[in-house]
């Protein structure tokens, strides 16, 4: 059986439009929430600028979580978008999952995609897809 990742409804129609914004560079970011519930993307720079490859730099990266810390959120997950190919781990997504408890969400930009969002768990070198339960909340 799938682990399971709580999303909010707003946060999936957020992902999908971050990653259709520029759909040319890969989109980049954190998640957060309370109680196991992703409620907040935390949109990010790609630093790199690339189509296949996502950088958050360090000092964005740490207000990030100084946002977090001063909000009350858990840190949930990591978002980045695939603009080309699959939205599934790449191998440089694996051996840069540094969160070993974050949810890692690929999107894909492409109007066609089957699941535009996907959730994996990456650990020990390893990617498992995680069921997304789409919370409403009003």
């Amino acid at each position: 059986m799938a682990r399971l990742v709580r999303i909010t409804r707003e946060v999936q129609t957020a992902l999908i439009a971050e990653a259709r914004l520029e759909p040319a560079f890969e989109c980049c970011g954190l998640l957060a929430g309370r109680n196991g519930l992703i409620t907040t993307v935390l949109s990010a720079q790609n630093a790199v600028a690339s189509p296949t490859a996502f950088d958050i730099a360090p000092a964005e990266l740490f207000q990030l979580f100084q946002r977090m810390r001063n909000e009350r959120l858990d840190h949930l997950g990591i978002y980045h978008s695939h603009p080309t190919g699959e939205n599934a781990p790449s191998q440089r997504d694996v051996a840069s999952a540094y969160y070993p408890d974050a949810a890692y969400f690929i999107l894909s930009p492409r109007l066609e995609a089957a699941q535009p969002v996907r959730a994996f768990s990456i650990r020990d070198g390893r990617a498992e897809e995680l069921q997304i339960e789409i919370v409403d909340v009003s």
